[in-house]
């Protein structure tokens, strides 16, 4: 089948770049490293147990298991802004390849989610030591992990690749992600209970930020042991596919223009 220029599904024609790009971002996080990818597994158990002993004494009664319910929120939020925050700047960070020759401009933005995805299923390895040294209970439901990174994965590339053409042309981008982010961190119920948020503020959370959708969905399967509420997947997949299709049509419409920004 012919693939248009340009489009999205051009970058099936450069799938073993992107195996490329992806494996390159992976070996190089860890170059030089003598604990090499097991940082993937310590360093958010690191991350972790500070957050636990930080919050732990304002939470823990309130939340059953609280170092699980905190590192299942924790591990979405790392994914997605992670990802988003690699693949903001990874047109402008590949302009001379882009100057030299011709290959799809997704595959820039979509070879840093993929291998955000891979760092953040790593570190899955330290979820597991957290259930197991808590004594928490293994659930059946864990084992849909799956269906909601998938969600994340959707969603995540659509905003890296709205974020990523944005930055070409207005590189104050970056600052004002990293401001966005941690308002959206605290805007997420990573480390407190939703149910501190007045009535009001709790359903802007529920319905309206997509990256507690994820978080929420995540929590159901791993912390509690159930299925999430089908208007809870409804959303998850509905924000994907949206912020997915708005991410496709401005890095499309705006593609051709790269060259002369970068």
């Amino acid at each position: 089948m012919k693939v248009k220029s340009g489009s999205f599904l051009e970058v099936f024609n450069y799938k073993d770049l992107l195996n490329q790009l992806v494996s390159r971002d992976i070996k190089l996080k860890y170059r030089r490293s003598f604990l090499g990818y097991v940082w993937s597994i310590l360093n958010p158990l690191l991350i972790m147990i500070v957050m636990v002993i930080v919050f732990s004494k304002m939470f823990n009664r309130s939340i059953p298991h609280f170092p699980v319910y905190l590192f299942a929120g924790r591990i979405l939020y790392e994914f997605v802004i992670g990802a988003c925050g690699k693949a903001l700047g990874s047109i402008t960070d590949n302009s001379s390849l882009l100057k030299k020759t011709y290959v799809s401009k997704f595959m820039f933005p979509l070879a840093k989610i993929t291998s955000s995805l891979v760092d953040c299923l790593f570190s899955l390895g330290a979820f597991l030591i957290v259930i197991i040294f808590t004594r928490s209970p293994f659930y059946w439901t864990m084992l849909l992990f799956p269906f909601i990174f998938l969600q994340a994965y959707i969603f995540a590339c659509g905003l890296g690749f709205f974020l990523a053409q944005l930055h070409v042309f207005f590189r104050d981008t970056r600052y004002i992600w990293n401001a966005v982010t941690t308002a959206w961190m605290y805007c997420s119920a990573i480390f407190y209970p939703i149910d501190m948020l007045p009535d009001w503020l709790k359903l802007l959370v529920n319905y309206f930020n997509p990256l507690y959708v994820y978080i929420k969905q995540f929590r159901c399967i791993a912390h509690q042991g159930v299925m999430p509420d089908l208007t809870t997947i409804g959303l998850g997949f509905l924000y994907a596919f949206f912020f997915f299709g708005l991410g496709v049509l401005c890095f499309k419409k705006n593609q051709d223009k790269f060259i002369l920004y970068i």
